[in-house]
């Protein structure tokens, strides 16, 4: 967020250079219309949609929004060591449920919901056809960092739901990762056999891979949601960009992009 220039006296009858006018406008820009700038954390596998949304919401109402993209978990340390921010947007509810539990949320709006697949590379030479044969001996594996990042958490979640030997899984994991995209650039890459991924950011590399369904009842579904913080210097501002997201025209983004907006038929 901008900081507001000092203001000095000019001597009289002189007019302030032109660098000087200019970077008072910059930072008037920056600030937004009427100084709100909002601070959102949100979930790195959340990027392409909330970049379009939070334009066309800036586009609407003339608020600047600035986005901190990274793994859910580490977007919960940053707000809580800086005590600072307007919502908070992390890949799976239970982050959000966490720092509601800290006192640190004011309210929440669901947006859409993460449906986990398996990605693998295009054609899908290894032929892996479900969960079981991630524990194929010469499999390499990618899985997000639970300690990091929402898929991690989930794909733990999925794998113990599904009984699936953890020592052939651990054998099988060649990369973990900070963020669901990085899991998604090393299948593109071939550096990695599958991984598992949201539904959504399966079809942002849809080009150069391919995704293998989970069935319902073996699956676990993520709840996307938004929260204003308690934090929030601009409370009013923080709610109209939650219910913006979690309205008609911000689903129809999330929808358009890729994401599920309408709750699956099986939940966890």
């Amino acid at each position: 967020m901008s900081e507001h220039l000092d203001q000095k006296h000019a001597p009289p009858r002189r007019r302030p250079g032109w660098s000087a006018v200019l970077a008072a406008a910059s930072a008037w820009l920056v600030a937004g219309c009427g100084g709100e700038t909002l601070q959102m954390y949100c979930g790195a596998g959340i990027r392409p949609a909330a970049d379009e949304a939070v334009a066309a919401f800036t586009a609407r109402h003339g608020i600047e929004v600035a986005c901190d993209y990274a793994g859910s978990e580490v977007l919960l340390s940053r707000l809580k060591i800086s005590g600072r921010g307007d919502l908070f947007m992390p890949g799976e509810r239970e982050y959000l449920q966490r720092a509601a539990d800290e006192g640190l949320i004011a309210s929440q709006h669901t947006v859409c919901y993460f449906v986990p697949v398996i990605l693998v590379q295009k054609g899908n030479p290894r032929a892996i056809a479900s969960l079981d044969d991630l524990t194929r001996p010469g499999i390499r594996l990618g899985l997000g960092d639970e300690k990091a990042c929402a898929i991690g958490t989930v794909a733990a979640q999925i794998l113990a739901k599904n009984r699936l030997d953890p020592a052939r899984i651990d054998a099988n994991v060649v990369f973990r990762s900070m963020t669901v995209s990085e899991l998604g650039n090393n299948v593109k890459l071939k550096a990695l056999d599958a991984a598992i991924v949201w539904d959504a950011v399966a079809k942002y590399f849809e080009a150069d891979a391919d995704a293998v369904p989970i069935p319902p009842e073996r699956n676990v579904v993520s709840t996307v949601a938004v929260g204003v913080l308690k934090t929030s210097q601009r409370p009013e501002a923080a709610r109209r960009l939650a219910e913006f997201l979690a309205g008609d025209e911000g689903r129809e983004i999330f929808r358009k992009q890729g994401y599920t907006v309408d709750p699956p038929l099986a939940q966890n």
